[in-house]
């Protein structure tokens, strides 16, 4: 039988693994967590990467800081993105973690085919 203790630890690590999930519940946050998962990336840099347009992009990088999944430090007039804490060091494993990712372009946007790996939401728990 848990305890209260053990129970109150099993909430919290849950809700973090659920703030993590939701943050991977959107194509355009998981496309940016993949390139952030391999090197730190200015706006400009993920625009570019990502093909996403600019206003887009500046929500779902608010919402990625909300959750506190990403971090940011300012050099100049540029921002600079990074995965924010070493806990969160999975996101690594994303782009090997989906057995393709293809992109064609349409218009202005990407459309981006993922099939996922379901080990990721093991790696997660």
């Amino acid at each position: 039988m848990s305890s209260d203790l053990e129970i109150d630890v099993m909430r919290e690590s849950a809700a973090s693994v659920v703030t993590i999930l939701k943050s991977l519940a959107n194509t355009d946050r998981l496309l940016i967590l993949c390139h952030l998962a391999q090197e730190e990336l200015n706006v400009s840099q993920i625009e570019e990467k990502t093909q996403i347009n600019q206003p887009t992009l500046s929500q779902q990088l608010m919402m990625l800081r909300k959750s506190d999944v990403v971090s940011t430090r300012r050099d100049g007039k540029q921002i600079y993105y990074s995965i924010k804490d070493q806990k969160l060091m999975v996101f690594q494993w994303l782009p090997q973690k989906f057995n393709s990712v293809k992109y064609s372009l349409h218009g202005n946007g990407c459309k981006t085919i993922m099939s996922l790996n379901l080990g990721l939401i093991y790696l997660l728990l």
